[in-house]
């Protein structure tokens, strides 16, 4: 234990702070940190350096290297850099990185090198050229914020969407403050920088002087500040050599240090744990190293060569030529444990542990003094929890072991928290390894989450580590394995040194069926690189006809995209492609498409019987459908208006194309509407009234009812209605004006063709049942018993009934018999029926 704690420093008297080695850096760095341009992304991330940057005494011949290294000093890129001067090099929250260049442009580049798009910060920053620049986190995305030639600040809050604002002017400022930094406040960006001893604060709209309190007098000058991770503290150093450390409001105090030297850091960041009480800055000069907060001495350790920090969620990294370490405050599980002298539970069960393996009787005095305090329990958890801070996987094994040993004396301890702890090691362990250089920590881990690891393990397109810690930690298919592969298929299609045929057979060996992979998307990306072919062969993989089509009309492969259209059934895909042709082909090519698709055409005609009739003429005409043309005028005869020459005028056109079809009924129908549209128009113009549109047995029912019964027959005659079609018509129409008298007169014109039972039956319908009774004496005997029973009478219909011996006669009768009336009646039937019976 006195070993393990050598490396740790006191601050004050609550607090440890320990630094150890991540990785011996066997990057090949041909010039000092200090001669280049140097960004680090948190959370482990990669190193960028821009070698050769635009100095007064570098040669203007020389063109910089910008190079990006992981964390462990392995080499991700390397790109000579032909752009412009760059003023600041940041990372941004999906670990791209943002290079400012001193007209304004800040161009971005994957990390490897592979260049993403870029944008300008303005016209302003054009003109004024950048002075200085800032890369920001905020919870809304990355920002940039720039210090121009003209003394003016300009930022983004958000370089994905980005919207520009430019900062108040601060009043009297003639030349570049002496340090600056941004901000975060209730989610709006802030720029706070130093003129002299003075603080200024910008917002969106104002610019305000600040001060913050309890600051030591004497102070002419700000030299250095530094805003913590997570935008809640602020360490300003002064040129009096004291640290003033409070909160980024500025409204309280936590601590001053006096560090008694005067001469500017190169660097100032600060160390905090989450949930901790205490807070440190960590400041670096040239070959000095010093951590100080709110204790009267500070830790103090010596440089051997030029550093770069760091700032973290939970301490600080620090990397030079040869060494990448990292400072931290000892974590309060990992101090109860091993701190010298230690009673704690954990360390209590550590030591059972230890002796339990050398097979020693301690072990049992140990476990019992815990198991008396009742704090079995905690020693556990403490040991778990210790296990997740430590580097070394020694010391993880150990402390696991611990825990495992007291789990065994505790009868209903949860195991979840030791599995989850184990899972999670593991995998940080896999991911610290110095081929991969993500030297995450536990808190870090967990607040970076498992998804965003996996996310950075593609952008470095270690793949089948990200599949197997997937596969490790048993994330659903969709989240995991498939994203993964997703990705690296993405990333296959730009390998532009192997065949088209190659990769799509490699990409479906691999991925399948797999849920959740899109092959659409895939050949997306494959489209993009300018691989056409290879994109076509992998839609073919896809099973989803909606997703294979857009892409399709994308890649200007309209015919293919019909013919997946079709295939799929979908007839709202159909459309969708048969807009896109119409708009993309001539006329002539469209409708030869249609011609060899006939569900296509068949659609198509669907869509112009409703939307574009001139073109479904020009259809018909095309194929020679002389059936479907003429249906086409005469659908058009009603659609031209009111004026009769114009419909007469289709229906001609409509006979003709149904002559052409061999269609002589529908020709010779068509002849008949033209011959009574021109009567009914005469009509009109002799009678008044409305005749146009009527049918013809409307228009006959119509001339009968107002009074024209000559020319009813007329018209009858001339289009050879039936007589049985007329008498209905006429009998319909004068029972409808209720003159019975022309009734009469008409039914005793002639015989009537239909007979008379519709005479009694219409009638009956317009309840005149004396009208009725006329005509039911006139009816012939085969339905002279139903017209009786119409008029009412039913004892007569018995008596014909009887006399008919007609079975069912008989029946129609007794079911009209009710009541004691038609008793008689009756029993007259069921006597008629008997004597029947005997005959």
């Amino acid at each position: 234990m006195d070993c393990y704690t050598a490396n740790w420093n006191p601050l004050g008297d609550s607090a440890f702070y320990r630094k150890y080695e991540l990785y011996s850096m066997d990057w090949d760095l041909k010039e000092e940190l200090r001669d280049c341009l140097v960004a680090a992304a948190p959370y482990g991330g990669p190193i960028a350096l821009l070698r050769n940057p635009w100095r007064k005494e570098k040669a203007a011949s020389v063109r910089p290297v910008l190079e990006i290294y992981s964390a462990s000093g392995m080499p991700l890129a390397s790109l000579l850099w032909k752009s412009g001067p760059v003023v600041s090099l940041g990372w941004s929250a999906e670990e791209e990185l943002l290079c400012v260049q001193e007209d304004g442009a800040v161009l971005v580049y994957g990390l490897h090198g592979d260049f993403r798009r870029h944008f300008s910060m303005g016209n302003e920053v054009l003109q004024n050229r950048v002075l200085d620049a800032r890369i920001f986190h905020t919870e809304f995305g990355s920002g940039v914020a720039i210090l121009t030639g003209a003394h003016r600040f300009t930022l983004s809050a958000n370089v994905g969407d980005l919207k520009l604002r430019r900062m108040p002017e601060v009043p009297g400022l003639q030349s570049a403050p002496s340090c600056w930094t941004t901000l975060c406040q209730d989610r709006v960006a802030h720029i706070l920088l130093a003129v002299g001893p003075d603080l200024y604060l910008l917002d969106h709209a104002t610019c305000s002087a600040v001060m913050p309190p309890g600051l030591a007098p004497g102070v002419s000058s700000f030299l250095q500040m530094a805003v913590s991770f997570t935008y809640r503290h602020l360490a300003l150093f002064t040129d009096t050599g004291y640290i003033w450390m409070g909160t980024a409001s500025l409204k309280e105090k936590l601590c001053e240090f006096n560090c008694n030297i005067r001469a500017p850091p190169k660097q100032m960041v600060w160390c905090s744990r989450p949930r901790s009480k205490e807070r440190a800055v960590v400041v670096a000069w040239e070959r000095l190293l010093m951590v100080v907060g709110d204790a009267p001495e500070s830790i103090q350790f010596v440089l051997d060569e030029d550093s770069y920090l760091v700032p973290e969620l939970d301490g600080v990294r620090i990397f030079s030529r040869s060494t990448h370490e990292f400072l931290h405050e000892v974590p309060v599980a990992s101090e109860e444990i091993f701190k010298i002298a230690s009673m704690a539970p954990g360390a209590l069960l550590l030591e059972a542990q230890k002796e339990y393996e050398k097979e020693s009787q301690k072990a049992d005095e140990y476990l019992r003094e815990i198991q008396e305090l009742g704090q079995l329990t905690q020693a556990v958890q403490q040991c778990i929890e210790a296990a997740g801070h430590e580097h070394r996987p020694d010391m993880q094994k150990s402390l696991l072991r611990a825990a495992s040993f007291g789990k065994c004396f505790l009868d209903r301890f949860p195991p979840d928290s030791f599995v989850h702890m184990c899972q999670d090691l593991r995998v940080l362990n896999a991911v610290r390894d110095y081929h991969i250089g993500i030297p995450l920590t536990y808190s870090q881990y967990k607040q970076l989450t498992i998804q965003v690891l996996l996310d950075r393990l593609v952008l470095r397109r270690l793949y089948p580590l990200a599949i197997q810690i997937c596969e490790y930690l048993r994330l659903p298919e969709v989240q995991g394995v498939s994203r993964i592969l997703a990705h690296w298929a993405c990333y296959k299609v730009q390998q532009k040194d192997v065949s088209d045929d190659d990769v799509a057979r490699a990409i479906n060996q691999k991925l399948g069926d797999t849920p959740g992979v899109s092959y659409s998307d895939i050949a997306a990306r494959a489209y993009g690189c300018g691989r056409t072919e290879l994109a076509i062969k992998l839609l073919e993989y896809e099973p989803r006809s909606g997703e294979q089509v857009p892409l399709l009309l994308k890649m200007k492969r309209s015919k293919l995209a019909l013919s997946k259209a079709i295939e799929s059934g979908d007839t709202d895909l159909v459309f969708t492609v048969l807009l896109h042709l119409k708009n993309e082909l001539n006329r002539g090519d469209f409708f030869m498409t249609l011609r060899n698709q006939p569900m296509a055409l068949s659609l198509y005609r669907q869509f112009c019987k409703h939307q574009e009739l001139e073109t479904l003429k020009d259809l018909y005409n095309q194929d020679d459908n002389h059936q479907e043309l003429g249906s086409f005028h005469i659908q058009a005869s009603y659609a031209t208006g009111e004026r009769i020459e114009g419909r007469v005028a289709a229906l001609q056109t409509a006979a003709d194309a149904f002559y052409k079809a061999k269609n002589e009924f529908a020709a010779k129908a068509t002849e008949d509407q033209m011959r009574l549209l021109r009567l009914q128009r005469r009509l009109e113009d002799e009678l008044g009234g409305q005749f146009l549109d009527l049918s013809l047995h409307d228009t006959v029912t119509t001339l009968i009812l107002n009074g024209h019964n000559k020319r009813a027959e007329q018209l009858a005659r001339d289009f050879r209605i039936p007589d049985k079609r007329l008498w209905w018509l006429k009998l319909t129409a004068l029972a409808d004006l209720e003159d019975w008298e022309e009734l009469e007169k008409f039914s005793k014109s002639k015989k009537s063709p239909i007979g008379y039972l519709p005479f009694v039956e219409i009638c009956m319908k317009q309840h005149n049942k004396y009208e009725a009774k006329k005509y039911a004496s006139r009816v012939g005997p085969e339905q002279k018993v139903k017209a009786l029973l119409l008029v009412g009478d039913v004892a007569q219909a018995a008596d014909v009934a009887i006399e008919h011996r007609n079975e069912a006669e008989l029946s129609l009768v007794l079911s009209h018999c009710t009541g004691a009336t038609d008793g008689a009646t009756a029993d007259k039937i069921q006597r008629a029926r008997a004597q029947a019976q005997k005959k």
